[in-house]
């Protein structure tokens, strides 16, 4: 790719894993499709970023800083200007961004389930006592310790790759995956099943794909403006200020999930976990009339809402 101010009129920043790269070209193509003058060889360039997170792989997250170690550099390349937008997948994007950045595009959201991934067992339910089920996800780990307190759980870090090898050693009985992830790779097959939302609510903002830029960047905005889904940013709002009412971090087990009902409502579901799964705490909110405001009202009271209920001591930050 011909990287010369001539040629190039879009640079987009994104973490370098075969996921990441899935959905850069994703909006790549999506932004060439919309919009002619970014349809020409070399239009649009990917800038692979490496963040703190891809490097530090032997560690949890809630020991190295949290999640926003996945978006930091990236953040950073694009208020310096090396970047023109960043595409994210929004579970890592933290709920406050960097002063002059806005996230104006969230794009149609994929599958929101996890994925449950095992060689010998088709269920949780399957799984003897003692098995051994790896995730990096402190929520997804809390979840199993809460519904299956004679499994066990250990940190497992890598891309979707590192993963699948892992199992297939043998190091694991199972793994978690997103299915969005899966299906974005186009490998939904090497799900063994996944798991119902009410069996596992999913972590904030799953299975979508969210693009920040600069705030005063008018021409990008006016190009992406093709991209957002409103729904899906209507449900993401939503998600995230629960989340950032409850002031969580990695280090704090948090699941929402925000869905459109049939009659048009919305329905927002907010649990907490303890890390060792010995306590759960769920609640609802019903919006009749689902717009940015009303979702991100209904978020941030039912995140004051299980605040309140769990004290200081259940959440960390």
């Amino acid at each position: 790719m011909t990287n010369t101010s001539d040629t190039v009129k879009l640079r987009i920043g994104t973490r370098g894993s075969p996921l990441a790269m899935a959905q850069a070209h994703e909006v790549r193509d999506k932004l060439a499709k919309a919009h002619p003058e970014l349809a020409a060889e070399g239009a649009i360039a990917i800038t692979v970023i490496t963040t703190t997170g891809d490097k530090i792989l032997d560690r949890a997250l809630s020991e190295i800083g949290g999640k926003g170690l996945f978006t930091k550099e990236i953040d950073d390349a694009l208020m310096g200007g090396e970047i023109d937008l960043a595409v994210h997948s929004m579970k890592d994007v933290p709920t406050v961004l960097p002063d002059g950045m806005i996230l104006p595009t969230i794009l149609p959201r994929e599958d929101v389930r996890d994925a449950f991934i095992s060689l010998k067992y088709k269920s949780f339910a399957e799984m003897p006592a003692g098995s051994v089920i790896g995730s990096a996800s402190l929520r997804r780990q809390a979840m199993i310790l809460n519904k299956y307190p004679d499994l066990k759980v250990v940190t497992f870090r890598g891309n979707v790759q590192t993963r699948l090898r892992k199992l297939e050693e043998g190091q694991v009985d199972a793994t978690l995956l997103a299915m969005a992830g899966l299906n974005r790779l186009g490998r939904p097959e090497v799900a063994t099943a996944p798991i119902s939302e009410d069996d596992m609510l999913p972590a904030v903002a799953q299975g979508a794909i969210g693009i920040t830029i600069r705030e005063n960047d008018t021409q990008t905005l006016d190009w992406l403006s093709a991209l957002n889904c409103p729904a899906s940013a209507i449900c993401v709002t939503a998600e995230r200020a629960a989340l950032r009412a409850l002031d969580g971090s990695c280090r704090t087990p948090i699941a929402a999930l925000a869905e459109y009902l049939p009659d048009g409502k919305m329905r927002l579901r907010v649990s907490i976990v303890r890390p060792d799964g010995s306590e759960r705490l769920d609640t609802e909110r019903l919006i009749d009339k689902p717009d940015l405001t009303s979702a991100a009202t209904a978020g941030t009271d039912a995140g004051n809402e299980l605040k309140k209920r769990g004290g200081p001591d259940f959440i960390t930050s």
